[in-house]
């Protein structure tokens, strides 16, 4: 059966190298159809398909909820997390029997949803993948904050260390992939090291910390290889969660690589669990990022958030 499909290409992904991976991957195309450059439409018996390229922030959700309004069936993220987290964002807010596929072609700095999904890092792979795979269906988290704003999340939600390490992050143009999240985290550690005291609710249980980071999970991991969740997986019906109470600098660095291992659960600043839903309010303002993008940063107010699950929330094409 033939099939529209929708490209969404963020050209300034992984530092503006997806553009050149973007026209690398005409030949895949022209096995689909007969698109001769990017930007242009392709059609044959198998379906058609149409490039669209962002140009600013949030672009990528608009042109996805378009795609879906359109009557596409297969709508192809083709850039780093961010531009996943915000295609997917776009495909929630097409009614459940009219949304899109959701297929990915990781060309980012971390990639870590298409780690979790299953779906080949090597951008040809992931298209052939994308074109012609079979899909299922994979939960989403939602977050709700006190003043009424609400946004799903495909990865990991973070709470205030992890948040500055994104936000470090954006300026270490030089470097990429795992080594400039891991320049990143050195950075924090030494300059931003200020804990907020979080009472956090789960139908499970409630506690108190002076909490440094905490971070929900769909997937398994962040910033291109912190393991931060192991167990964790995008069609479980829950989301893991760990945090980490307030320590010293020194037994932080002593926990960095124990992150990267997946490990740090036996050390006892260090709280591991699963809910599918939660409830956080904080003394201060907190800094938050969804899969990698920036909610709150500095200068926000926000300090009450309810968290869930939404199980089955979208189909991907996937591992089988």
């Amino acid at each position: 059966m033939s099939r529209k499909v929708k490209l969404i290409l963020n050209p300034v992904a992984d530092m503006g190298h997806a553009w050149r991976v973007a026209n690398d991957l005409r030949p895949i195309l022209a096995e689909y159809g007969n698109a001769d450059r990017v930007g242009a439409a392709l059609s044959s018996s198998k379906g058609a398909a149409h490039w669209s390229g962002t140009v600013y922030p949030t672009h990528a959700s608009e042109l996805a909820r378009q795609a879906g309004e359109q009557g596409y069936d297969l709508v192809i993220a083709v850039g780093g997390d961010g531009t996943v987290h915000e295609v997917i964002n776009g495909l929630m807010q097409v009614p459940a029997k009219k949304r899109p596929i959701l297929g990915v072609v990781p060309v980012g700095s971390g990639n870590d949803f298409a780690h979790a999904a299953g779906i080949p890092i090597e951008p040809a792979a992931a298209l052939r993948q994308a074109l012609n795979g079979e899909s299922r269906p994979i939960d989403l988290g939602l977050l709700k904050d006190e003043t009424g704003r609400s946004e799903y999340f495909d990865n990991t939600l973070g709470i205030g260390f992890d948040t500055v390490v994104t936000l470090r992050s954006h300026k270490l143009p030089v470097i990429r992939g795992f080594l400039m999240y891991l320049a990143a985290v050195i950075q924090t550690i030494i300059l931003n090291f200020d804990p907020a005291e979080l009472s956090i609710a789960t139908e499970k249980e409630s506690w108190e910390d002076p909490t440094l980071m905490l971070v929900l999970c769909n997937g398994p991991r962040e910033g291109g290889g912190f393991l931060v969740a192991p167990e964790a997986k995008t069609d479980d019906g829950i989301l893991h969660y760990a945090s980490i109470r307030k320590v010293s600098r020194p037994m932080m660095f002593r926990l960095v690589p124990e992150v990267m291992k997946g490990t740090h659960g036996r050390f006892k600043p260090v709280r591991m669990g699963d809910c599918r839903k939660m409830a956080i309010t904080s003394d201060r303002p907190l800094y938050i990022h969804l899969d990698g993008e920036i909610y709150t940063g500095f200068g926000s107010n926000v300090r009450g958030l309810s968290i869930e699950v939404v199980p089955e929330a979208l189909r991907v094409v996937r591992d089988a």
